[in-house]
């Protein structure tokens, strides 16, 4: 079964923050065909509590998804319908494993608990970085962006992004860089709750979704500048996102149909509006996605009911902005 595709309409006055309504008078059209030789589902794993959640998909379509409920990375193909467990050193130790992504050089970042760690191809443990404790006590890192020149992580636990510089290809220490509540200081900081980040292709530009505040705040990485981005009154609470340009992908998760949502920003990723929302079937409480040839790769969490029941799984649907025929 596929997807709901819906476009939006156009804009909408600007809602208040922690607006509970979302995105109305959708219109249905069909998403592009692409791609159908490959798999729609992917199976990360059988074994019951995995529970995945992040993703990332490297250049030649090897597929890494980590896994909440154990700590364990997963590694596949997207030609292959099944994931094998990726024996990553160090991560066995390692409870839960939320963000995954990976650099130019093939190399594995995944954030788990206070620990950022860096993995080659073969799994091998090349760096580890601990995160200093927050404003609010211990850190709990959710997810990351590489940039050219550096790091940035969130913290679910803290309202704080953290940053570790790279130099000549080396991490440096794993720091807290901005803490978020100036932007927005009258709102409780325990439920800021920070959750995807992503960057411009400069790296000069942060979006950074914060699930308590229901927004997306854009972070001007010179000054540190902190500004919500404007998305035509759209409620906008995402977990993982993907910036492609000026497009924006994000998964919803609560507060709104769960699924998939795509906004059109402007040059400088200060305004947008919501063009497409993705929902139903295949997915099972999203979490986030990855983008490779067309195609959109949803993690299903099923952390609604955890365990879940297995199999666990990442749906695999068209991109409806793609412009391949």
């Amino acid at each position: 079964m596929y997807p709901e595709v819906a476009m939006m309409p156009g804009t909408n006055r600007l809602l208040c923050l922690g607006a509970s309504v979302l995105l109305v008078g959708l219109a249905a059209q069909p998403a592009p065909a692409v791609a159908h030789d490959l798999p729609r589902t992917y199976v990360v794993s059988r074994s019951p509590g995995v529970l995945p959640e992040g993703i990332a998909i490297d250049r030649d379509g090897t597929m890494y998804v980590s896994s909440d409920g154990t700590g364990a990375l997963y590694r596949g193909t997207v030609r292959d319908p099944r994931l094998r467990p990726f024996r990553a050193d160090g991560v066995e130790d390692r409870t839960s494993t939320l963000g995954v992504h990976t650099d130019a050089r093939g190399r594995v970042f995944s954030v788990g608990g206070a620990e950022l760690t860096v993995h080659d191809r073969r799994g091998r443990l090349l760096t580890t970085r601990t995160a200093k404790s927050g404003p609010l006590g211990a850190s709990d890192l959710n997810d990351l962006v590489i940039t050219e020149d550096a790091v940035y992580v969130t913290d679910w636990a803290n309202p704080v992004v953290h940053r570790a510089e790279i130099h000549g290809g080396e991490l440096g220490p794993l720091e807290p860089w901005l803490d978020v509540r100036s932007a927005f200081p009258q709102f409780p900081a325990q439920f800021w709750l920070l959750n995807g980040i992503v960057a411009d292709r400069s790296g000069r530009t942060l979006l950074v979704a914060s699930n308590g505040t229901e927004a997306v705040w854009r972070v001007d990485v010179a000054t540190r500048q902190v500004g919500q981005l404007d998305l035509n009154g759209a409620s906008f609470g995402a977990d993982g996102m993907l910036l492609r340009g000026r497009t924006l992908y994000a998964v919803l998760n609560y507060g709104a149909p769960s699924g998939v949502y795509i906004a059109t920003l402007d040059e400088e990723l200060r305004t947008g509006a919501v063009t497409h929302r993705i929902t139903g079937a295949p997915f099972d409480l999203p979490t986030t996605l990855a983008r490779h040839n067309c195609r959109l790769y949803v993690v299903n969490s099923q952390n609604d009911a955890p365990p879940g029941e297995p199999p666990y799984t990442v749906s695999a649907i068209d991109d409806p902005t793609c412009d391949r025929p």
